[in-house]
């Protein structure tokens, strides 16, 4: 489903250029579940970037379903909307929304109906077990209940590819375990695809592919 053919991405810091990805090359399926784990600074940050489309390669090609795409590519922000969720280690909800606003919002960018969007993002939120905290604010929320909730956003418009990273990287055990059961339920359930970078080799171990980022190479 998803192809990273023989990327390359360096930075430019003063005169000094520092490669952080090299001729690196992926295969993805339909319902993968991807760990990516690496040292500190190895660039899984950075991967995760690229394939989500938030920014392009130096050189090589990135392929979804076949067809070539990239962040310059045209309609690139309705590409990644309908296509891909992602999920950060913070969780970049929006201070002046309430939790169901916030999921409901990329429903409502893409087309649908305020109305329908914010009965869907409930819909989404009860199932995660907040419906009890529909109209609270992120401020109001714990750091599980607003993982969650960026969860529901990530998926409120079934995207195919799930992009995760560090998802549990703020939380205690408990709350980790809890976003983690959640991601794998949705793999079962719909199918999704689940690119996840982690430290955590407890996470990573279930996982179906599990790659290290080590030398600029997966």
């Amino acid at each position: 489903m998803y192809k990273i053919k023989n990327i390359s991405k360096s930075y430019q810091t003063g005169e000094k250029s520092i490669k952080v990805l090299e001729n690196l090359c992926l295969d993805i399926e339909k319902g993968d579940m991807v760990a990516i784990t690496g040292k500190s600074g190895s660039g899984k940050s950075t991967l995760l970037h690229l394939m989500g489309l938030l920014d392009n390669p130096d050189t090589g090609e990135l392929e979804f379903e076949d067809k070539p795409i990239s962040a310059s590519m045209k309609a690139v922000e309705s590409f990644r909307n309908k296509h891909i969720g992602f999920v950060f280690q913070f969780h970049y909800l929006m201070a002046d929304f309430t939790a169901v606003e916030n999921v409901a919002l990329p429903a409502a960018i893409a087309g649908l109906s305020w109305s329908k969007a914010i009965a869907s993002a409930k819909e989404l939120l009860c199932n995660m077990g907040l419906s009890d905290r529909l109209h609270h604010y992120p401020n109001q929320l714990s750091g599980g209940e607003q993982q969650r909730v960026a969860i529901a956003r990530a998926l409120i418009n079934k995207p195919a590819i799930i992009i995760a990273d560090e998802p549990t990287g703020n939380l205690d055990k408990a709350c980790s375990d809890e976003i983690i059961n959640i991601l794998l339920g949705l793999n079962s359930s719909h199918q999704q695809t689940l690119i996840l970078a982690t430290h955590d080799l407890e996470i990573a171990s279930q996982m179906n592919k599990h790659y290290v980022l080590q030398d600029k190479k997966l």
